[in-house]
């Protein structure tokens, strides 16, 4: 009987325990909410650096020198030597003009001159008798006068014949027409059988050389005067002219992988148009370059120093098209700030207002803002294949 009561005593204290602890569940306040996890975004660090002031401008390709190419004595073309389109050498033949007009001309000077040659012996023999008789005061003064005239006369028909010999033997050689320079020939205008002059207007060919080749740009006064005035200001670092850096691109917006320098650039501004025309100076081995090709070349024409830079994505546009950059905090906020931004360098805009070293800047991520959020930067590559192209942003005053 005690071992019954024993049992059922167990039971019923075991049971008001339970009831006891449903009670103190009940009696318990309900658990605070958790803390919603940060938000991560893609963000850069604002550094200071040194950036390169670079201008795209428009230009056309030139040759380094062009020569037409014309006859130097008149007559009939009897062979065309050159191929059209072909790589030239300064000196070569490109026409041959009919040489036996020439050739004649040649041979009558020489015997022109042998003729002189022979009344310079005659005379030169007469002038040296009548020397002699007057040593013996045989011939008279008037006598050695007229011989040492006549010696004189025939030596100058001599320097006459052998300047016509010359001259005949040059119009022979200038029936090849040569090439004044190397390049490349066009096409030929004139063919076998014209008559050619040594007027002006009878062109043959044109011959152009195109290693290296000109690059002629322009750009406007304004621009020119305000890198000028922040270089005396100390805004910005110049280069030499000679090793400016200079590349091109295509119309198609593809590089030119050669390198160029700067020549020039002149010293007046067009009136009509109110812009300054630079040269750059291409090597062009390929001849990817021809002239009269359009381009656009890229100068560098300073360095800026401690200039802040950020992808050209972490920029946002209002409505009034206010430039605009989200900053992350170090409590973990977000701040819409307004900045001034200035040029393009690469896929960057360099800020010139409104943002300082060291500041976070979002560049990825903007579809994740909301309000009241808390947000962490995590560092922003990139080649990320996951970057957000940047939202839109509203007219905030």
């Amino acid at each position: 009987m005690n071992l019954q009561l024993t049992s059922f005593g167990r039971c019923a204290a075991l049971g008001l325990l339970v009831l006891v602890g449903a009670c103190d569940e009940d009696r318990k306040p309900p658990d605070a909410p958790k803390q919603a996890p940060s938000i991560e975004l893609g963000v850069v660090v604002a550094k200071p650096e040194a950036l390169p002031v670079t201008n795209n401008l428009p230009g056309r390709i030139a040759p380094t020198r062009i020569a037409e190419v014309r006859a130097r004595v008149p007559g009939i073309v009897v062979q065309r030597v050159f191929q059209q389109g072909s790589i030239v050498k300064e000196g070569d033949v490109l026409y041959r003009i009919d040489p036996a007009p020439f050739q004649v001309r040649v041979e009558s000077a020489t015997a022109t001159l042998k003729r002189a040659e022979a009344s310079q012996l005659q005379a030169r023999q007469q002038a040296d008798r009548i020397a002699e008789l007057r040593e013996r005061n045989v011939a008279s003064s008037q006598q050695h006068e007229s011989a040492t005239a006549a010696l004189a006369q025939a030596d100058a028909d001599v320097a006459a014949a052998r300047a016509g010999l010359a001259s005949s033997q040059l119009d022979l050689q200038y029936s090849e027409v040569k090439a004044p320079i190397s390049g490349r020939i066009g096409r030929a205008l004139i063919t076998e059988g014209a008559l050619v002059g040594s007027t002006a207007a009878d062109n043959l060919a044109t011959i152009q050389q195109l290693d290296p080749v000109y690059a002629d740009f322009t750009q406007s006064a304004g621009e020119l005067l305000a890198l000028r005035r922040a270089l005396k200001l100390g805004a910005l670092t110049g280069a030499d002219p000679g090793t400016a850096n200079v590349q091109l691109l295509f119309d198609d917006g593809s590089a030119y992988k050669h390198p160029g320098r700067l020549l020039f650039s002149e010293a007046t501004v067009d009136a009509t148009t109110g812009q300054v025309t630079l040269r750059g100076e291409f090597p062009n081995p390929e001849g990817d370059l021809l002239p009269g090709m359009y381009v656009r070349v890229v100068i560098e024409q300073g360095v800026q120093a401690d200039a802040i830079a950020v992808p050209q994505q972490a920029v946002q546009r209002n409505g009034n098209g206010q430039a605009l950059l989200y900053i992350l905090k170090p409590d973990g906020n977000l701040e819409l700030r307004p900045v001034k931004a200035g040029r393009a360098v690469g896929r960057s805009f360099v800020i010139d207002d409104g943002l300082k070293a060291g500041e976070q800047v979002v560049v990825e991520g903007f579809q994740k803002i909301r309000p009241d959020g808390r947000f962490s930067g995590t560092t922003w590559k990139p080649d990320s294949d996951n970057a957000a192209a940047p939202a839109a942003v509203e007219k905030r005053d």
